[in-house]
């Protein structure tokens, strides 16, 4: 290799800043997001949303027996159908994700005896894969309506004065509700002339909820409006907020009042049945892919427990308990108190054994609940791995390994799975990544065996990824250094097929689906010991191969770790955890 003439004398620290900076340029932009964009250059001829995506093999029909996948969903005083098809009426080519802009949709093809609630809009940087809910009234004669015409509009935006490539000009109008009632959409035209009156309905406020902004559409600088698609604010398997598709406006941060809709049919009509769960479990379970280099596999639960594993209780650390196969003997429901925890025999041989995994075990453990006010159904896919082992930091060109620190003794993962109720089409996949994770839309996925999208198990500590690569996150870029966590995924030959061998766990609604629970998945105590590091040592010892002044950068990132990737204790059970009840956290 010929050395640069300018660098040969230098001393090693300069060389060091110097290869720091132009290694951070070339990461820099995989530190955006946990996986590339497909979406083409600006002076490409045809842009991804003109292209309406759609799974890779058509969605079956599902077994009968309820009101899963039948179209309508009665949400008490309203019923609603989901609208996939579209008419464009305003495009912008610049800004936005991507750099590509915007289109705004009218939805089409409405039934008899539905009224539109708002617009749909998406970024340009993906191919057209959305939906809006239309609306039914069905209140009875005594109520007041649950749907009327506004009583007029209010401009909100206009793209008029700016200097940006567009078709047309894209007039956005905030539907006037009457007294008692809410918009929960906006109207798009390409006319300075308000809409008419009954292009759209508002909706009662008492069958509305409050709504917050999630995925980014585009913005407009200029004016400091932005535009997203909402969600609703309150989200669990007890929340009523019903998502409408449409999108949300907000301006220095305050956002729009529009609000979204909340489902009063408290048993939830729409939720799938036994058969139905089964049948989607085949047709979305994901395949997971190892690392060509992992040493840490899953395992079933009870070839844990048959092998080794053993209950520890507070004061009778020396006498621990075999566990039995079902884990029946071991302590039920109350809370994570350290009186009790799980940790591997002492003896060397079965702690090695035990830490491998076994593959051929391995179960997935389904947890299926309702989300959107029971308008989705959600496939929490658990998988369980004995051990999990150290993980890594990415400094600039660096990995440094944690070593010990970042093991510890059990690890629970899991991706779910967002189907649609109204026609059991899956909507989006949730990639848990240590303490939180990442929504990602179908046409971000990878697909094998028809429609079962590809998860990437990161070496070791098991964090699931869409794409392969070494997936930093966390990252912290400053004076051009750059530090994150870092997770590599490959596509190796060892595989999970998530739907060969697998148990369900709970059905967390009405009539749910008559399942026995595990007795181990009401362990509320931890899997692991906890254990006591000496990081600072670690870091004083890594610390020697930083210059000085970059150590602060990297002790900060290091000590803002939460403890699971430190490896400071085993992790409480699936039913212990935020998401049991709650929506995934992204």
């Amino acid at each position: 290799m010929r050395r640069d003439p300018k660098l040969s004398s230098c001393p090693v620290w300069i060389v060091f800043l110097w290869v720091c900076f132009i290694e951070s340029t070339k990461v820099n932009c995989r530190l955006q997001a946990p996986f590339q964009s497909t979406a083409p250059k600006k002076d490409d001829s045809k842009l991804p949303i003109e292209t309406s995506y759609k799974l890779p093999a058509p969605v079956p029909k599902w077994p009968p027996g309820t009101s899963f996948a039948t179209g309508i969903i009665d949400l008490g005083a309203l019923q609603v159908y989901q609208i996939t098809s579209f008419n464009k009426v305003w495009t912008t080519y610049e800004d936005g994700p991507d750099d590509l802009g915007a289109t705004f949709f009218e939805p089409t093809s409405i039934p008899e005896g539905f009224f539109m609630l708002g617009y749909y809009g998406q970024a340009n940087n993906k191919p057209l894969y959305g939906w809006v809910l239309v609306a039914k009234d069905v209140s009875l004669p005594v109520e007041p309506p649950s749907l009327k015409l506004p009583t007029d509009y209010t401009l909100l935006w206009s793209s008029k004065s700016l200097d940006i490539k567009q078709d047309g000009v894209g007039y956005i109008w905030l539907p006037v509700p009457p007294d008692g009632y809410t918009a929960v959409g906006h109207v798009v035209t390409t006319s300075p002339q308000k809409p008419p009156l009954d292009k759209v309905r508002v909706v009662r406020t008492e069958l509305t909820e409050g709504v917050e902004i999630d995925t980014w559409i585009w913005e407009d600088a200029t004016s400091g409006f932005q535009f997203y698609s909402p969600r609703p604010i309150d989200r669990g398997t007890q929340a009523l907020g019903v998502s409408v598709g449409t999108f949300i406006a907000e301006k220095d941060g305050t956002t729009v009042s529009v609000s979204c809709l909340s489902n009063l049919n408290f048993s939830y009509p729409s939720m799938p049945n036994i058969d139905q769960v089964e049948a989607l479990i085949q047709t979305y379970a994901p395949m997971v892919y190892f690392h060509p280099d992992e040493q840490y596999l899953p395992s079933s639960v009870n070839w844990f427990f048959q092998n080794g594993a053993l209950l520890y209780t507070k004061g009778q650390e020396s006498n621990p308990v075999e566990i039995a196969q079902d884990g029946s003997n071991l302590p039920q429901n109350g809370s994570n108190d350290g009186t009790y925890w799980i940790d591997l025999s002492t003896n060397e041989y079965v702690r090695g054994y035990l830490k491998r995994g076994n593959l051929q075990s391995a179960e997935a453990y389904m947890h299926i609940k309702p989300a959107l006010g029971g308008t989705f159904t959600d496939i929490v896919v658990w998988l369980f791995y004995p051990y999990n082992g150290p993980g890594q930091i990415k400094f600039v060109f660096m990995t440094i390994s944690f070593g010990e620190i970042g093991e510890h003794v059990a690890d629970w993962e899991h991706v779910t799975l967002r189907v649609s109720n109204f026609d059991g089409e899956l909507k989006s996949v949730y990639f848990s990544q240590h303490n939180k994770g990442i929504w990602v839309s179908p046409p971000d996925l990878e697909f094998e065996k028809n429609n079962k999208p590809i998860v990437y198990a990161s070496k070791d500590g098991h964090a699931s990824y869409p794409k392969a690569g070494e997936n930093i996150h966390s990252a912290a870029l400053q004076e051009k250094i750059i530090v994150g966590a870092q997770n590599d995924t490959l596509k190796g030959e060892v595989k999970l097929d998530t739907a060969k061998q697998f148990w369900l766990l709970s059905a967390d609604y009405s009539g749910g689906l008559h399942i026995i629970p595990k007795p181990w998945l009401n362990y509320a105590r931890e899997w692991g010991p906890k254990r006591l590091f000496d990081t600072g040592r670690w870091l004083n010892a890594t610390e020697q191969s930083i210059p000085v002044k970059y150590r602060g950068i990297f002790e900060s990132f290091v000590r803002s770790l939460p403890p699971e990737m430190l490896g400071e204790e085993g992790p409480t059970g699936p039913k212990w955890k935020d998401n049991w009840s709650g929506d995934e956290r992204a």
